[in-house]
């Protein structure tokens, strides 16, 4: 079993699943800072600060995942990783500049406190608005397979959209577990308008993929594959659900089940990149490349398969031991 495994298309897959799972990780963790960098109350500097505190800990350490997955795939997928750059060039810069945004004005606004702390609270949510919309953008032109015209623009407009949606959705139940009072009460409503809107972009790219592949359709409407296929998207439903209802009540008695926002959000985005990798395995390039096709040789993976099972466990231990430590209700953020 170990040498079926070491075979090059095992090896290939194996890669699939790790980048797979760095860009999972990624999404959910820096989605909610993204996200709550997006929401920011212009109107309400109180609030703003509460927004910061409560990913102040996390925001930088959360962006090593987008590091990682990229590694993994210039490493591991050359062709794809050429592919990639070349198809989404200037995305990709605007994406940086969004990162590199967020990141001077986030240290202006909290370390050189001064009257321009405003200009750099907008600097910082235009960052987060940049770099979540290129990001939705370029998984939609990715979704696609790079394909050029007006429909596939569309739809990636749409992705971009959805995106910034789902990661508003996600900030928005942090916020819920992070903080108290209005800020809480606020962000619960917010959230409530992300969740409804994340939905519909949900079931609208659920409708449009099995149209853009008969493949996928096979994989989803064929029989028995429905049948197993079917509870992910009545799963994603009853959590959708589940959390307005939550999102609803807010506050609640003693702040009890505050987790459960973010918990049930995440198992949404855990559930729709599951639902991504069934449509779309063992594409590493939907409809172009698969992970066979342009993964590095097999001397090369096997080299590089051992650096990522030592580092990728450190900086998932770090990870948690970070949510761990400063885990409960965040406090002022100050710097000495």
């Amino acid at each position: 079993m170990i040498e079926h495994l070491m075979s090059e298309s095992g090896l290939a897959e194996i890669f699939l699943f790790l980048m797979g799972l760095t860009v999972l990780i990624y999404a959910i963790l820096d989605g909610y800072d993204l996200g709550i960098g997006m929401l920011l109350p212009m109107d309400n500097l109180k609030q703003r600060d509460e927004f910061i505190a409560s990913i102040g800990p996390f925001w930088d350490a959360n962006e090593t995942w987008l590091v990682m997955a990229v590694g993994i795939l210039l490493i591991a997928f050359p062709q794809a990783h050429s592919m990639v750059l070349q198809a989404l060039y200037l995305p990709t810069a605007l994406l940086l500049l969004g990162l590199i945004m967020r990141g001077v004005a986030f240290d202006f606004r909290a370390k050189a406190v001064t009257g321009h702390r405003k200009l750099w609270d907008r600097v910082f949510k235009a960052g987060s608005i940049l770099a979540t919309l290129t990001q939705g953008y370029m998984l939609g032109r990715y979704v696609l397979g790079f394909e050029e015209g007006l429909v596939p623009e569309l739809f990636a407009a749409l992705s971009a959209i959805c995106v910034a949606a789902a990661y508003a959705y996600i900030g928005c139940a942090w916020l819920v577990m992070k903080t108290e009072g209005d800020t809480q009460k606020r962000a619960a409503k917010l959230g409530r308008r992300s969740g409804w809107l994340a939905a519909a972009g949900i079931l609208a790219i659920s409708l449009v993929n099995p149209f853009a592949s008969s493949a996928i359709a096979d994989r989803w409407f064929g029989f028995p594959e429905i049948i197993l296929a079917l509870p992910m998207p009545i799963m994603v439903g009853v959590l959708i659900l589940a959390v307005d209802q939550y999102f609803k009540n807010v506050p609640t008695i003693n702040d009890i089940g505050s987790w459960f926002p973010f918990v049930g959000i995440s198992t949404i985005y855990v559930l729709s990149f599951v639902g991504l990798a069934y449509s779309f395995f063992p594409y590493v390039v939907p409809g172009v490349l698969t992970a066979a096709d342009s993964a590095s040789a097999d001397a090369s993976l096997r080299f590089i398969l051992v650096g990522v099972v030592i580092v990728l466990p450190i900086i998932l231990l770090y990870t948690v031991y970070l949510h761990k430590v400063f885990w409960g209700k965040s406090t002022e953020l100050r710097y000495y």
